[in-house]
C-alpha cells in the first residue's frame, strides 16, 4: 500500500457503514444464517463497487478472470474511479485492483453529441449518479446526464463497449490516447478504415517515473461512422486521419448518425507487442456482439466462484465474501497475445512457451503485498494458473538478467522494499507448481538472495545485501539520494532486514528439500538475521546506520527505518522463527501481554466493532506513529495468528473475526489499498480459516472459520482427492471458540495444517462453544520452526 494521504470517512457513509457491519457479520442467531439455493447464481452476490471510496482503490469495470482488459469509468480520482465523484472521464481499457499511485486508465473512450470542442477529458467529461448505474461480473451501465447510456464488457484481451445514444446526426465516440492515470510520454492514433482506430500509448509512471512501456490498441465498430477527425492538443480536425503528440493531448473523434439506429458498438484489443498483436487478438476474440461477450464473462466468473461454496453466515457476510473472492481473481494479468508473444523485460519479443509446452505469460507483480496471501489462495483455487504465473516470474530472470520486484507490464517499478519474489516462488515450489523447473527457480533464487544486480540493471534486488551479508543487517540511511527510481532498502533498512531474513528461511527449506544442505543451513543461519537489529533497551526492533548503532526514536511507537509501519507492526514478522522472538520479548506471558496491547484485546473483547474501527484504523495511509494493530496494511497481516504460538488459539479467533468486521459490501468497505487481492485474499482466507502463516512454506495456520460449512473444489491434478471441507456447525459471534478438530475424522490438536494434509484428506470439523479450551495450547500444537 502506498503512497498519498486522504481523509477518513466520516458523517453519514461512516454510520451507515457501522449498520451495515452490525447487520452483516456479527450475527448471533439461526435467523441470521443464510442456505444458498440450488439456482443460486454466485456472481448476483458480488458488488464491483465494494473499495472504491475511502481509498480501497478498487475499480467497478468490466473484467475476466486475471485478463488483460479492465474496461472501467474515471471520474478523475489517481487510481481511476471514486465513489464520491459524479464526473466521468472516459471508459478506459487498463486497471490495477487496489494499487496507491496512478498508474494504467489507457484509451479512456466517451461518447457524446454535438460538436466536439473540447479535448480535455477533465473537461468533457459527463456527469452521471449512482442511481442509474450498476455494476456485477463482467459487466457494467451507466445512464450519463447527456442522455447516453454506456454498458462495458470484456473478454481476454479485448473491452466491448454498447453506447445507446439519443436520435442525433451527431452521436460521437471520443477515443483519447494523450490522457491517462499516469504520465503519457508519446500517443499515435490512426482511423485505418470506415470503421477501425488503431493507437500506439507510450507512458511511464507509478508514484515515480518509470522505464517507458508501449500499448497498442485496435478499436472496431460494428457499424461505419458517417465522419471522423483527430484533435491534437487543443485543435480539432475534421477530416484527419492520422495524429501523434509527445506528451500532449491527443485522440481520434467518430461520429454516427443515431436518428434510427441507436446503439453504437465497438471491440478495442490490446497488445503489450505490436499493433499486429493487437489486430491478431481483435480477429481471435472480437466480433462476437456485445451480449455474447457479456454472457462469457458473466460465466467465466461463475465458474471461478462456485469454486468455493460457503454456508452459513448473514448475507451480508456472503455478499462481502464472493466480493472478495472476486477481486482475488483480478490480478496477475495475462500479457501474452493470443498467438503466445508477448513483451519481456528486455523490451524484445519472445514466445511464451517452454520445454514443456506452451503457457500463458502473466504480468502485473505487486509482490510485496500480495506474497503473503493471495499466492497462496491462487495457489490453491488456481493453481494451473499460478504456475504458468510461477513460470512468468522466471522469464524475468532469464531475460532481463534479474527477479523482479514490483513489476508493472513491460516493466519493473521497484516500488515497496525487501525480497517479495523469494517467498512468492518458494510457495509455488511448496504448492508442487515448479515441477520440472525447481533448479531452474533455485538458481534463480540462490542468485537474487547472495548478490546485487548490477548498476545498468532495472530491478534493484536486495539493494542492501552487501551490508546485510557482512554484518546481517540492512543498514537505515536517512535521506539518501536515489540512484534509480523507485523505493530504496536503504530508507527502510529495518523492516528490509526483516523480509530479507523471512526470505532467507524460506529459501533455505527449498534449499533442504532439493539437496543442497550447504546453502540450506547458510540460509536457515541467515534467517536469524531478525535478532540482529533487536534493540535489548527497548525491547523493540530498531533500525542500525552504517556503523552498526541504533539510531531513530527510541519509542518503538515512533520509530523510523521501517516500510509503511512502526516497529510495533513489525515486530511480529518473523514467521519463521516466532519461538525464538518469543524468547527475544521474555516468553509467552511477557509476549501475549504485549499482543494483548498491540490489538487493544480488552477493549476488543468488550466491543470487537468500535475497537476495529476506532482503535485499530487510523486512515487509509497513516502507518506511522502508531502502537497498534493495523490491518489496512500488508506488515501486520499475519499478525493475528502469533497466538497460535504463544498458546493461546482462541484469542487469534477473536482478533480475526474483529478484523472481519472491517469487511462490508459498501463501497466504504474495504480495509485500505486491496493491492491486487491482497487485502481481499486475506478475508477468504480468514473466513475460510485456514491462512497462510509462514508465506513461501507449505503452513496453514487455523481459526474459527466465519461460515458453519464451506466447500472449496481443487484441480485433481495438483489436490488428487478434488475436494476439501471446512466446516464448523454452529459457529456464530458468540459460539467462536475452538474445542476440537478432526482432519478426516481423526483428532487434530495442532493449530495448523500443511499443504500436505489438505491434498490427502476431505475435511477439516471443528468443534465450536461459547468459552475458550485447551484444544491447541501446547508449544507442539503450535506451526515449528523453520531451519
Amino acid at each position: 500500500m502506498h503512497r498519498t494521504p486522504w481523509p477518513r470517512l466520516r458523517g453519514p457513509a461512516a454510520a451507515l457503514a457501522a449498520v451495515a457491519l452490525l447487520g452483516g457479520f456479527l450475527t448471533t442467531g439461526a435467523t441470521a444464517q443464510a442456505a444458498p439455493r440450488a439456482d443460486e447464481q454466485l456472481a448476483d452476490l458480488v458488488n464491483p463497487f465494494i473499495g472504491t471510496q475511502n481509498e480501497g482503490n478498487t475499480y467497478p469495470g468490466a473484467s475476466v478472470p486475471f485478463g488483460m482488459v479492465q474496461f472501467s469509468p474515471d471520474t478523475g480520482h489517481n487510481t481511476g474511479y471514486d465513489y464520491g465523484e459524479n464526473h466521468i472521464r472516459g471508459f478506459s481499457t487498463v486497471h490495477l485492483s487496489g494499487v496507491g499511485c496512478g498508474l494504467g486508465g489507457d484509451l479512456p473512450v466517451l461518447p457524446t453529441t454535438g460538436d466536439v470542442t473540447e479535448t480535455d477529458y477533465a473537461r468533457y467529461a459527463a456527469e452521471f449518479s449512482h442511481d442509474d448505474e450498476q455494476a456485477t461480473p463482467g459487466y457494467y451501465r451507466v445512464g450519463l446526464k447527456t442522455g447516453i447510456g454506456a454498458e462495458l464488457t470484456a473478454s481476454s484481451r479485448t473491452g466491448v463497449q454498447r453506447y445507446t445514444f439519443p436520435a442525433t446526426d451527431k452521436a460521437n465516440v471520443l477515443l483519447n490516447a494523450g490522457q491517462s492515470l499516469h504520465r503519457t510520454l508519446a500517443s499515435e492514433v490512426e482511423i485505418l478504415d470506415h470503421r477501425t482506430v488503431r493507437t500506439a500509448i507510450t507512458g511511464s509512471g507509478f508514484c515515480q517515473d518509470t522505464k517507458p512501456y508501449t500499448l497498442y490498441t485496435v478499436t472496431r465498430f460494428d457499424r461505419p461512422f458517417t465522419t471522423s477527425g483527430t484533435w491534437n492538443g487543443g485543435t480539432v480536425t475534421e477530416g484527419s486521419r492520422k495524429s501523434s503528440a509527445a506528451g500532449d493531448r491527443n485522440g481520434a473523434w467518430l461520429r454516427f448518425d443515431t436518428t434510427k439506429d441507436r446503439t453504437v458498438e465497438a471491440t478495442t484489443a490490446l497488445s503489450y507487442v505490436d499493433a499486429e498483436g493487437a489486430a491478431r487478438n481483435l480477429r481471435a476474440e472480437g466480433g462476437r456482439g456485445f451480449d455474447r461477450v457479456r454472457h462469457a464473462a458473466r460465466q467465466a466468473w461463475e465458474k471461478r466462484l462456485e469454486g468455493v461454496r460457503a454456508q452459513g453466515g448473514g448475507d451480508q457476510l456472503r455478499r462481502t465474501f464472493y466480493s472478495s473472492l472476486y477481486r482475488s481473481f483480478l490480478a496477475p494479468n495475462i500479457g501474452s497475445d493470443v498467438d503466445g508473444r508477448y513483451t519481456g523485460w528486455d523490451q524484445r519479443i519472445h514466445r511464451a512457451v517452454g520445454a514443456d509446452g506452451a503457457f500463458t505469460y502473466y504480468q502485473n507483480w505487486s509482490l510485496w503485498d500480495t506474497y503473503r496471501t493471495q499466492a497462496q489462495l491462487l495457489s490453491l483455487l488456481a493453481p494451473r494458473e499460478s504456475r504458468d504465473m510461477a513460470l512468468s516470474v522466471l522469464r524475468i530472470d532469464a531475460e532481463s538478467g534479474w527477479l523482479p520486484k514490483w513489476g508493472y507490464g513491460t516493466v519493473e517499478t521497484n516500488i515497496m522494499t525487501g525480497d517479495p519474489v523469494t517467498p512468492f516462488l518458494t510457495n509455488a515450489y511448496q504448492q508442487g507448481l515448479l515441477k520440472g523447473h525447481e533448479e531452474e527457480a533455485y538458481r534463480a533464487l540462490k542468485k537474487n538472495a547472495d548478490g546485487v544486480p548490477p548498476a545498468d540493471s532495472a530491478p534493484v534486488g536486495r539493494e542492501a545485501n552487501v551490508q546485510y551479508l557482512k554484518d546481517g543487517f540492512a543498514p537505515y540511511i536517512k535521506d539518501r539520494p536515489h540512484t534509480k527510481p523507485g523505493d530504496s532498502d536503504y530508507d527502510h533498512g529495518a523492516s528490509a532486514t526483516l523480509e530479507y531474513a523471512l526470505s532467507d528461511a524460506m529459501l533455505g527449506e527449498m534449499a533442504r528439500d532439493l539437496g543442497h544442505a550447504a546453502d540450506a543451513k547458510r540460509y536457515a543461519e541467515r534467517s536469524r538475521n531478525y535478532r540482529k537489529i533487536f534493540d535489548p533497551s527497548t525491547g523493540f526492533f530498531r533500525a542500525r546506520d552504517t556503523a552498526g548503532a541504533f539510531t531513530g526514536p527510541a519509542d518503538p511507537a515512533e520509530s523510523e527505518g521501517f516500510h509503511e509501519g512502526t516497529s510495533w507492526q513489525y515486530q511480529w514478522l518473523v514467521p519463521q522463527d516466532l519461538p525464538g522472538m518469543v524468547a527475544l520479548i521474555g516468553g509467552k506471558a511477557a509476549a501475549n501481554q504485549r499482543l494483548d496491547s498491540f490489538f487493544a484485546y480488552d477493549e476488543l473483547l468488550a466491543d470487537p466493532v468500535k475497537t476495529a474501527r476506532e482503535v485499530w484504523v487510523n486512515g487509509p495511509y497513516a502507518y506511522y506513529n502508531a502502537d497498534k494493530y493495523n490491518p489496512q496494511n500488508e506488515p501486520d497481516l499475519i499478525a493475528p495468528y502469533t497466538y497460535l504460538s504463544t498458546g493461546r488459539p482462541w484469542q487469534t479467533t477473536d482478533v480475526v473475526h474483529a478484523a472481519l468486521t472491517l469487511f462490508t459490501d459498501t463501497p466504504t468497505g474495504m480495509t485500505g489499498n486491496d493491492d491486487l487481492g491482497t487485502m481481499s485474499a486475506w478475508m477468504v482466507l480468514s473466513a475460510i480459516g485456514v491462512f497462510p502463516v509462514q508465506p513461501g512454506t507449505d503452513t496453514w495456520g487455523l481459526s474459527t472459520p466465519a461460515f458453519e460449512r464451506v466447500d472449496i473444489r481443487l484441480d485433481r491434478r495438483y489436490y488428487p482427492r478434488g475436494s476439501f471441507t471446512v466446516s464448523a456447525p454452529g459457529t456464530s459471534a458468540t459460539d467462536r471458540y475452538i474445542q476440537s478438530a478432526r482432519l478426516d475424522g481423526t483428532a487434530r490438536s495442532r493449530t495448523y495444517l500443511t499443504t500436505d494434509d489438505i491434498r490427502s484428506a476431505r475435511s477439516l470439523s471443528f468443534t465450536v462453544g461459547s468459552r475458550p479450551s485447551d484444544w491447541g495450547t501446547s508449544d507442539a500444537d503450535a506451526p515449528p520452526a523453520l531451519g
